[in-house]
């Protein structure tokens, strides 16, 4: 006997069709197609050892998402229930199939904040105090703390804001040259 029988997993024609569909869509992420094989492979009623051999993947990992369906079966079965279309029955399915949040710590400045920021920089800076024409990354940083835009802020990270937001330069002419008529 290889591998623990784990809880079978039950799908009806409906849902195995739909997860079917799912693994031959073109544009599905594949982490959510190896997932959508790992539920259809353990439907077949086999262990998580012959299906992670089977797909190359992890026992811990087959292990996950068997019982991550499970636990989520109910609320899926719920959908079916009510007529859910298969758009919205597929959507469902790859919330259940997606990944969980991430453990760590949260943003430290929300996007309306590096907006504002970055707004702040597209205007001109004030001449009185000294005549210049564009903000260094101190002053922005200053001058957002000033206008409670944030609490606090450094120099550096408004650079890293302001870094990130640069479009790239088209590496060939946008616009058609104009033929004359």
């Amino acid at each position: 006997m290889r591998g623990v029988k784990r809880t079978p997993i039950e799908l009806t024609t409906r849902q195995r069709t739909l997860l079917e569909r799912l693994t031959r869509r073109q544009t599905c992420p594949q982490h959510l197609v190896q997932r959508a094989h790992i539920i259809l492979a353990a439907a077949d009623g086999r262990s998580d050892t012959d299906v992670a051999c089977a797909l190359a993947h992890d026992r811990g990992t087959v292990r996950l998402w068997r019982t991550r369906w499970l636990t989520a079966y109910s609320q899926l079965a719920a959908a079916e229930a009510t007529g859910e279309t298969d758009l919205a029955l597929i959507e469902c399915m790859s919330a259940i199939l997606a990944d969980a949040p991430r453990s760590g710590a949260p943003d430290t400045f929300s996007a309306e904040q590096i907006v504002e920021i970055v707004a702040l920089a597209c205007t001109p800076p004030p001449t009185s105090e000294r005549p210049t024409t564009h903000w260094s990354a101190r002053e922005l940083a200053d001058e957002a703390i000033r206008r409670t835009i944030v609490s606090t802020i450094s120099p550096r990270t408004v650079g890293r804001f302001l870094k990130s937001g640069r479009v790239a330069a088209a590496s060939q002419p946008l616009l058609a040259e104009h033929q004359g008529a």
